[in-house]
């Protein structure tokens, strides 16, 4: 099942991304499933899912229903606005320690048992516990208590309702989860019980493990290993360029979202980065630098870069069939002017369509490239 994240689309409020879905959603439909019920990956900000009252609800519900459209997965990663200003690391807040991220993504659960088709598991994305530096490992008691609040909730709406709604939560770079190393470390030391394990999983961002310059096979072998569910893949690309390349990555440094980097020196040592611009002022070349901006994923580079679409090429032949791939370009707006190849609703489309080839590509029969289906699909 392959879709993209809304998160693409500006809008704060639910008014603004209902009419964002109706101006949108339509037309990506027909391009990419015209004859085939198709899956909106929702993003709603807390204001949006605060103001979606019982009659907004229903009219949204009949908008699904009459344009052949349903919603299996939520981004609650950005809790408030996403899109005209400056994002940064407020991205991350309120962090996990929050009650009110907690409340935010209960929420979120709610609505989305609401939508989810009969018998199909459903996902919410989220923030990988905070950002380095402002929380810890030592913050895991707080992190404790907040999740479990959740997933005590999602339990119930499954016993009271049939709907498996997995938390996912996030790695990225700069986070408490960003590495499959931390992951497995952290999904060790919470020690869920064993009513509230099912709730729990990842949402695996190609971009920004590829950014880890960590490889899909020994990242999933390790998940997968660790008994670590993985609810989504969000199929996403980055920027990469040579070392000595590395002036050409500075058109990609804005003001709105952070963009960091990992460069990899000869000797096999990463030195990390917060933002784009930290990394230009203070980085030495190094051999390879991989930055966190998500570009589209049909692109395999430019005469100034490179990107991580190998990184997708070896990932997808790995993944079980069944699994929600979303892809999530949403730096539209910030994207140079050349790189917007097409209208928004055109690259979109264009994205699902190079999704849709290499998932119908020939699989590998033997070797490595034939994991596929030893991964754990969360359902």
């Amino acid at each position: 099942m392959i879709t993209y994240c809304t998160n693409i689309h500006p809008g704060e409020s639910w008014g603004e991304v209902f009419a964002a879905l109706r101006r949108y959603v339509p037309a990506v439909k027909a391009a990419c499933s015209p004859d085939r019920a198709f899956p909106i990956g929702l993003r709603l900000a807390e204001r949006a899912a605060r103001e979606l009252d019982a009659a907004g609800n229903r009219e949204f519900t009949d908008w699904l229903r009459a344009n052949d459209c349903f919603v299996p997965t939520l981004n609650g990663f950005p809790y408030g606005a996403f899109h005209g200003g400056r994002v940064k690391e407020n991205v991350y807040l309120p962090d996990w320690r929050s009650p009110e991220r907690a409340a935010y993504s209960m929420r979120l659960a709610d609505l989305l048992a609401g939508w989810l088709p009969d018998g199909m598991a459903g996902s919410i994305s989220s923030v990988p516990l905070g950002f380095k530096g402002v929380v810890g490992w030592d913050d895991l008691p707080a992190f404790r208590v907040q999740l479990e609040s959740v997933l005590r909730h999602l339990a119930e709406i499954h016993e009271r309702q049939g709907s498996k709604i997995l938390l996912a939560l996030e790695p990225e770079p700069g986070c408490l989860l960003e590495t499959t190393d931390e992951a497995c470390r952290f999904f060790a030391e919470l020690a869920l019980s064993e009513e509230l394990t099912p709730f729990l999983g990842l949402c695996y961002d190609a971009c920004h493990q590829a950014v880890e310059f960590e490889g899909p096979a020994d990242s999933l072998r390790r998940l997968q290993a660790a008994g670590i569910p993985v609810a989504k893949v969000q199929v996403s690309s980055a920027l990469k360029v040579a070392g000595e390349g590395r002036e050409r990555l500075r058109r990609f440094d804005e003001p709105c979202y952070l963009h960091q980097v990992v460069v990899k020196n000869a000797d096999g040592r990463l030195d990390r980065y917060a933002d784009l611009g930290e990394a230009l002022a203070r980085a030495d070349a190094g051999e390879e630098w991989r930055c966190h901006f998500h570009v589209p994923i049909f692109l395999a580079g430019t005469p100034d870069h490179g990107t991580t679409q190998d990184f997708l090429l070896d990932l997808l032949p790995r993944l079980p069939a069944g699994l929600l791939l979303e892809v999530e370009t949403y730096t539209w707006d910030v994207l140079p002017p050349e790189l917007r190849l097409d209208t928004v609703t055109d690259c979109i489309a264009r994205e699902l369509a190079w999704l849709r080839d290499r998932l119908a590509a020939p699989r590998p029969q033997s070797g490595e490239g034939s994991e596929r289906g030893r991964f754990s699909l969360a359902t």
